[in-house]
């Protein structure tokens, strides 16, 4: 595809969550191709007087791709975002790695929820009520992902047949895990 295309197709799987700019995507089509991830050649039909090239992903490329699809989260800031990139392109991925990757997640929205709740009930006389009002909105929000989550990984094995430990024993595990540490 060329930057354009690319930068179109990139925009519709993304469901409008993420947009790419001409500004960082040039460039890093610019890292990959000198990486090895992508490569650039002449476009069959390029525009008139002018050399137009079209960029295709590599055999290193595609698997650079899987292993950033299957990446484990470093920092809980940004990782809300890069988990909605990630599932967009999760059709890639087999069902296997598609239901791990779901739990991780889950599993990481329950340790998060279990922090707010805690907070909740330990803060809500030190806290201003516009502080309080986003604590409980975060839990809120947060239970909404998890059960959310619940569900795309009960239609993944609905799907696919695939089943792997997790739900109940995972929880047991979470709980056990706070039961310890409070």
């Amino acid at each position: 595809m060329h930057g354009y295309q690319l930068s179109r197709e990139l925009s519709e799987s993304l469901g409008g969550f993420w947009r790419v700019s001409y500004g960082s995507l040039y460039p890093t089509l610019r890292r990959l191709e000198r990486d090895g991830a992508v490569e650039a050649v002449p476009a069959e039909t390029p525009p008139a007087n002018r050399r137009k090239n079209v960029y295709r992903i590599s055999e290193k490329g595609e698997k650079l791709f899987f292993e950033l699809l299957q990446e484990a989260p470093n920092d809980s800031s940004t990782e809300d975002t890069r988990f909605r990139v990630r599932l967009a392109f999760f059709r890639y991925l087999p069902p296997e790695t598609r239901v791990r990757l779901l739990e991780r997640r889950l599993a990481h929205l329950e340790d998060r929820l279990g922090t707010i709740k805690d907070s909740l009930r330990t803060s809500r006389e030190r806290v201003d009520d516009y502080t309080l009002a986003l604590m409980e909105h975060g839990r809120s929000a947060t239970e909404s992902d998890i059960a959310w989550l619940e569900g795309l990984v009960r239609a993944e094995r609905d799907r696919t047949g695939f089943a792997t430990r997790g739900g109940r024993e995972r929880r047991a595990a979470t709980l056990r895990r706070k039961e310890r540490t409070s």
